[in-house]
Order: structure tokens, then sequence, then C-alpha cells
């Protein structure tokens, strides 16, 4: 079994509120949740309006195609509408 974990962390420019940043930040989990079959939470900053950090696990058999599914889940986070990516850290384990 092969787990893939990624940590993304965002800046959310146009978030004036926590309200704003929650709406934004609950799509973009929902999304990637449904789009590509991975878990998705808010891992820190949940009460900073204009950061916030996600966590994405991924998991199966094959490496390669644990690597990819979180390759896909980058790119897409990447060019969400509302957020803009700062950080990111990708780590597999497993045999």
């Amino acid at each position: 079994m092969i787990v893939g974990t990624l940590k993304l962390r965002f800046v959310l420019r146009e978030s004036h509120s926590l309200k704003d940043k929650r709406r934004v930040i609950l799509s973009l989990k929902a999304t990637l949740s449904n789009k590509f079959n991975v878990a998705v939470a808010e891992t820190d900053e949940q009460d900073v309006w204009q950061t916030a950090e996600i966590g994405v696990a991924a998991v199966g058999t094959d490496g390669s195609f644990v690597q990819s599914v979180l390759t896909q889940v980058l790119n897409y986070a990447r060019f969400f509408g509302g957020v803009e990516l700062v950080d990111q850290q990708q780590e597999l384990f497993g045999d």
C-alpha cells in the first residue's frame, strides 16, 4: 500500500473575513475530493483570514499512480480561483 500526502499553503488576497476564506476553502476542498477521489482537510491557519493550509491524502497500490493523482491535484489547485499557491510539500510512504 502506498500513501501519498500533499500539503498546500495558500494566500487569499481577496479575502476580507473568515467567512470569505471559508467559502473559498470549502469550495476547493469539495472540488478536490470529488474530482480526484482524495481525502482533503484544512490543517492549519483556520483562524487567519488571508492564509490557508490544506492537506491532501491519496492511497493506492501503485506509487506512480498515487504520484500522478497528487500531481494532478497540485496542478488543479494552482489555478483555482480566489487562492494563490505559495508553498507545497509532497511525500510518498509505503513499499
